[in-house]
């Protein structure tokens, strides 16, 4: 049996709960008031949103189709130059 694998990101939504989201399926968002309920929300919108890829006869993207990469930023790199 094939498994599929989706990096999935949970984290605090302003002013309470959680949001959680799915990069490599875009428009796959939810959210909970607790991190377990978002992510128990996620599972069934990925599940969801692939059922409606399998309908269509779409491909299900894979995170090995999908790029990574953590930018980082020094101090200095975020001043404003005022003229």
């Amino acid at each position: 049996m094939k498994s599929y694998v989706f990096r999935t990101i949970i984290e605090p939504d302003d002013p309470k709960g959680y949001h959680g989201f799915v990069p490599l399926l875009p428009g796959v968002h939810t959210c909970g008031d607790t991190p377990a309920e978002a992510t128990r929300n996620l599972r069934d919108a990925i599940r969801c949103h692939v059922q409606g890829l399998l309908k269509d006869n779409c491909p299900i993207p894979q995170e090995g189709d999908a790029l990574e990469a953590i930018q980082i930023f020094e101090e200095r790199d975020l001043r404003v130059a005022y003229a």
